[in-house]
């Protein structure tokens, strides 16, 4: 584990282990499994913030969920997402906008799937997110996710958090987050 330090407004981490490896694993594009086939790794990105233009890390929720990188639909591995658990994982909930946005699109797109190689697996959809800010969400999830499928391994007040694989000078957000340690903020 490591420290989570408040500098300002901002939440900054040191180098954690867990988001480093979260961060790693999303280089893979597959997981090895002991005598069997390997499991496929189907990654997406969205965004949704806006840099606000200060020169600081900070920015501002947009008002436009933009894919960055979607599902490949011509690969074999799209036909393992039916009939399975899959888990969806972002490092913040914060207005909730982008996880509305990635179940919708997920169920869309797995459903249509489904119906073009004729099956009819149910699919289920988790969430885990390391932090979940503390406000009213813009946002909303099916109450069968928030009830049983949403983890959020920490609960946090509204402040900007700046992760470390986001910073443009990582120097810089060491250096941030040293400091606040030792003010014991």
């Amino acid at each position: 584990m490591g420290v989570l330090t408040i500098h300002g407004n901002r939440l900054l981490f040191r180098y954690i282990h867990i988001y480093t490896q979260i961060y790693l694993l999303s280089f893979l594009s597959f997981l090895k499994q002991p005598n069997g086939k390997n499991i496929s790794i189907q990654a997406i990105g969205l965004s949704l913030y806006e840099n606000l233009g200060t020169g600081d890390p900070e920015e501002a929720p947009g008002t436009e969920v933009i894919r960055l990188q979607w599902l490949d639909f011509s690969s074999e591995a799209i036909e393992h997402l039916i009939g399975k658990n899959i888990l969806i994982v972002d490092e913040v909930d914060d207005t909730r906008t982008t996880l509305q946005y990635a179940v919708q699109e997920l169920e869309k797109d797995v459903k249509e799937q489904s119906e073009k190689l004729g099956r009819s697996e149910k699919t289920n959809f988790s969430i885990f997110v390391l932090h979940n800010k503390d406000k009213e969400k813009r946002g909303t999830l099916p109450d069968e996710i928030i009830n049983s499928r949403y983890l959020a391994a920490r609960t946090t007040e509204d402040v900007w958090l700046c992760y470390p694989w986001e910073a443009t000078d990582i120097e810089k957000h060491d250096m941030l987050a040293a400091a606040a340690s030792k003010q014991d903020v």
